[in-house]
């Protein structure tokens, strides 16, 4: 019996994809639930699963097709068996391959979009993961050059046996010297909607920044007493992140517009802190939320983070993950950043962006000291925050990092 497989749905107001790779041949077998296809939404990539065990008959997608919820991408022939493959000659044997040895502790950085050359569907990210393998020693097989699962399964079969992974027949042309070259590739759908929502918040919002500097002393010190107790009672690292969420929450509470938005001519409070989190994935950036950030603790807020990081990398996160938000936080400092002007995520008003931390000279008490200090920046919409309103929430970020007691007795 034949079965089709669509489109699965894909979340609110999201209503068609594209088609990153397939993962299966036709002829190939599946198991119930086995993915056969990556799309990419505006948001996430998803994988499409077979509903059945069986063989895939025919696909009626290709590579780049855009395609809407329901739409029938592959046809399964249910219950049958995928034929068995002329036997193949025994490998010769040869020495391992010392380079992918050598390169092989560096599979997690790969396979999270360490190498810019190339991005990873998340079934290939997955198998480079589970395999152990470097996809920087691995020659694609797929579109334009891309690596596909097969070509990392044959690679990790290769390195067991001592062989080499196939490569292609065909050699890539040679450049002439001092030929110049250039190479067009096709924006993602969800590269295309950042630019188109990042140039929309350009257009539509008053956007103004102001800046402040933070003394980090209190933090770093309250990390270096704590930091192996914290670890040892909630199995997360204690981070950054879990002070500013929290010193955010204290200002939001102050300064209620900056965790409002404008809906048409209605302006929108929240009586809850639902923080969205700017994290990199391999795709581009995203903004998962962590909702209730103001009844959570700094344990729950760090695991919470930690698991967006995790998942932003091996592409799993869902639109649920992304839905919502109030207000955002965006740390440049990771990537090494002094300084920046972040742009809002809309509908949300206000973004704080966090930066690299240095040791510069300060007055304290009328002399001058080497302290290490933050540059903080607090972009908003000019249109519901006032200059007086951002100065005073950004202040009390500052007053909240530098006094982390505050945090404790809601000052």
């Amino acid at each position: 019996m034949a079965t089709e497989v669509k489109v699965p749905t894909l979340g609110e107001s999201v209503t068609e994809a594209t088609i990153g790779e397939l993962l299966k041949k036709v002829g190939d077998s599946v198991a119930v639930d086995e993915p056969i296809a990556s799309l990419e939404t505006d948001k996430v990539a998803v994988e499409a699963p077979s509903p059945v065990a069986g063989v895939i008959k025919e696909f009626r997608v290709a590579v780049g097709d855009t395609v809407e919820v329901d739409a029938v991408i592959a046809v399964i022939e249910e219950g049958a068996a995928a034929a068995k493959p002329a036997p193949a000659e025994a490998p010769k044997a040869a020495a391992p391959d010392a380079g992918v040895e050598k390169a092989a502790p560096a599979q997690a950085k790969e396979a999270t979009g360490g190498d810019a050359s190339q991005t990873l569907s998340p079934a290939v990210r997955r198998a480079v993961l589970e395999h152990g393998v470097d996809p920087s020693t691995i020659k694609g097989t797929g579109r334009d050059g891309r690596l596909t699962k097969e070509d990392v399964i044959a690679a990790a079969q290769a390195k067991k046996t001592g062989g080499e992974a196939p490569a292609s027949s065909t050699p890539a042309p040679a450049s002439a010297a001092g030929e110049r070259r250039e190479e067009r590739v096709k924006m993602t759908r969800m590269r295309q909607t950042i630019a188109k929502r990042l140039k929309g918040a350009q257009e539509n919002a008053a956007l103004l920044t102001t800046f402040n500097d933070v003394d980090m002393s209190a933090v770093m010190e309250a990390r270096a007493r704590y930091k192996d107790m914290f670890a040892k009672k909630h199995d997360i690292r204690l981070g950054f992140m879990g002070f500013f969420a929290k010193a955010a929450c204290l200002a939001l509470k102050d300064v209620p517009s900056v965790n409002a938005y404008i809906e048409g001519d209605e302006i929108v409070y929240h009586d809850y802190v639902d923080i969205s989190v700017a994290v990199s994935a391999p795709n581009g950036l995203v903004v998962p939320v962590i909702r209730d950030a103001q009844d959570k603790g700094f344990a729950q807020i760090e695991k919470d983070i930690a698991d967006f990081g995790k998942r932003a990398k091996d592409g799993t996160l869902t639109m649920d993950d992304m839905k919502g938000g109030t207000f955002t936080i965006s740390n440049g400092g990771v990537f090494g950043s002094l300084m920046s002007t972040p742009i809002i995520n809309p509908p949300q008003s206000a973004v704080l962006g966090l930066h690299r931390i240095d040791d510069r000279p300060v007055v304290v008490d009328g002399e001058i000291v080497i302290r290490p200090m933050m540059y903080i920046a607090l972009s908003y919409d000019h249109r519901l925050i006032d200059g007086r309103e951002a100065v005073t929430a950004l202040k009390i970020i500052k007053e909240a990092i530098e006094d982390p007691t505050r945090m404790l007795i809601d000052l």
